[in-house]
């Protein structure tokens, strides 16, 4: 998610959230504000720097974005929001998605009329988050209004929460109709997940430690550019990276509050694989102390390969037991 007048004032941070990596052949942007022309001028410049689809934020709840009218503070507006849909759509050629909560409170469920108001300007897609800025992510998705949506919109609904498996995937798509499932922080705690949908089988092939240590060390270098830009230098790295490598522990998925989902998967699909070697034993660690030290090793890799080596020589390293010092982090960390 990029903010737009952070964009228009030059933010070097901001510009590295329109930078994409080779391998993302679908590369798109999600922008945040609440004006019609930002919107439009945001729109153009992440087009013109590779983006193939536009997104507008309309979900964010943390009170920074919506305290500035940004977000699901857009929510409340649904004429106002079509507007800006509108004036993203005469922009540019590429698709423009929006992204909803269901509304701004459990008083206040208007995602009916704003989902409407989004396909009169234009949405090419619209995709929502079954819970209300409200809740945030303590209750369980709604997604027997996320089909409700589904069923009377003309465009694409993509649907969004408490997805942690393909059982999930499955059966959501099958109730609510949706045409895709978007999945956000199961892909945090498993970065795999998205193999399990595809292939329909729950951690087989089990994943093996180097894949498990590949994949925090993608998730750690994939948000290295937007943090040191935002930062300023590079220093602030070792800081940040401890929290990115949370999601990937064994047993963090006890991170999101599954809300009493209505459909609770098996659980061979939830649970971690036990620790079979020195590297599931270093990411499953609970001392704070040797995440950093793990977050500093890969930093200073420069493949994955180069970063498999040196989790294993630091999970060599280590004394046998985890210490008293738990890792904890909130669910809303977790989601961002």
């Amino acid at each position: 998610m990029a903010v737009v007048q952070k964009l228009l004032r030059g933010a070097s941070g901001e510009f590295a959230l329109l930078r994409s990596h080779p391998d993302e052949h679908l590369f798109g942007v999600q922008l945040a504000d609440k004006r019609p022309d930002c919107l439009a001028e945001g729109a153009r410049l992440a087009e013109s720097r590779g983006a193939r689809f536009v997104d507008l934020n309309c979900g964010c709840p943390i009170n920074l974005i919506t305290g500035r009218g940004m977000g699901a503070s857009l929510l409340r507006k649904p004429a106002r929001l079509g507007r800006l849909v509108a004036a993203m759509k005469a922009a540019v050629k590429v698709p423009v998605t929006v992204k909803l909560r269901t509304g701004w409170h459990e008083e206040k469920v208007n995602v009916m009329d704003v989902a409407r108001a989004c396909e009169d300007g234009g949405a090419d897609a619209i995709t929502i988050h079954g819970r209300t800025r409200e809740q945030r992510y303590s209750q369980a998705a709604d997604w027997d209004l996320i089909g409700r949506v589904a069923t009377e919109r003309g465009v694409p609904v993509i649907g969004n929460g408490d997805i942690l498996t393909p059982y999930e995937a499955r059966e959501r798509m099958a109730r609510s109709g949706v045409r895709s499932v978007m999945i956000a922080r199961g892909a945090l705690i498993k970065p795999w997940l998205f193999r399990e949908i595809k292939t329909g089988r729950p951690g087989f092939p089990r994943p093996r430690s180097a894949s498990r240590s590949s994949g925090a060390s993608w998730s750690c270098c994939a948000s290295i550019s937007e943090r040191t830009s935002a930062a300023g230098s590079d220093d602030a790295l070792p800081a940040v990276a401890p929290r990115l490598l949370l999601p990937l522990r064994p047993g963090s998925r006890g991170a999101v509050r599954r809300g009493g989902a209505r459909a609770p998967a098996p659980a061979v699909a939830l649970q971690p694989p036990p620790p079979s070697s020195p590297l599931e034993r270093v990411l499953g660690a609970t001392r704070a102390e040797t995440h950093q030290r793990l977050a500093e090793e890969l930093l200073a890799s420069l493949t994955c390969e180069e970063a498999c080596e040196r989790a294993q020589r630091l999970a060599l390293s280590l004394p046998a037991g985890g210490g008293d010092a738990d890792l904890r982090v909130a669910a809303s960390e977790v989601a961002g």
